[in-house]
């Protein structure tokens, strides 16, 4: 199985709750996941900021083997460059439509 988060609300405690889910099904042995990825856009992007809140779950969530994706409008438009990001997150040209290929491939998504 394939799982897709989707985060996008400015609410830490929703950002948090997210990234937690993530790693429990990491260590859930119940059911055999394949691939698990995270894609952040609007005010969902700051976890993915070096230095950000909620930024040391996200690096160790790449230590693990998630992939972590931001939206490169989402970039744009709060002035962030790749830069900015903790080391590993993959910038991808719009959240909405990596979210639309990842489901088209049959990734579950999952929005806490």
């Amino acid at each position: 199985m394939q799982t897709v988060f989707h985060l996008i609300a400015a609410d830490p405690q929703q950002q948090q709750t997210a990234l937690t889910i993530a790693e429990n099904l990491t260590e859930d042995d119940s059911v055999e996941i394949d691939d698990i990825a995270i894609v952040a856009q609007g005010d969902g992007i700051e976890p993915l900021t070096a230095g950000g809140d909620g930024s040391d779950m996200v690096e160790s969530l790449l230590e693990s083997g998630l992939s972590v994706k931001a939206c490169s409008n989402t970039l744009d438009l709060k002035d962030l460059a790749e830069s900015d990001l903790v080391d590993g997150v993959e910038p991808v040209p719009s959240g909405g439509g990596e979210l639309t290929r990842l489901q088209s491939e049959g990734y579950a998504y999952i929005r806490p």
